[in-house]
């Protein structure tokens, strides 16, 4: 049984900083990308950031480019998106995700995984 355990959400102020982690258990967790999406009340969820099985290769969504940094840790299968400068804008639940192969990055419908989500809650 594949679980994705996501935590670190919390309330913090606009420029602040916060560090998500995502845990993973029951899958090769190098074998799989790894993605956190967001969303905020009333829109779709969106992809922030992703990145390789073996962390080659990282995407970041636009609002986010220069704010927020994935990384992985396959030796504790774990994902982390350090988020700097934070805005009011940022203000959602935080998913965490996995895919099996990295075109399949920005389509929703392929993340087989899914974490039950952070919220994060940024106030001005």
């Amino acid at each position: 049984q594949v679980q994705l355990v996501e935590s670190g959400g919390g309330l913090v102020q606009a420029g602040d900083s916060l560090t998500l982690s995502c845990a993973a258990a029951g899958l090769t967790f190098s074998s799989y990308v790894l993605a956190w999406f967001r969303q905020a009340s009333g829109k779709e969820r969106e992809l922030v950031a992703a990145i390789s099985g073996r962390g080659g290769s990282t995407y970041y969504g636009d609002s986010v480019k220069g704010r927020f940094t994935i990384s992985r840790d396959n030796a504790k299968n774990t994902v982390y998106l350090q988020m700097n400068s934070l805005k009011a804008e940022d203000t959602a639940v935080y998913y965490c995700a996995a895919c099996r192969w990295w075109y399949e990055v920005d389509d929703r419908a392929k993340y087989r995984y899914w974490g039950q989500g952070t919220q994060v809650g940024v106030g001005t």
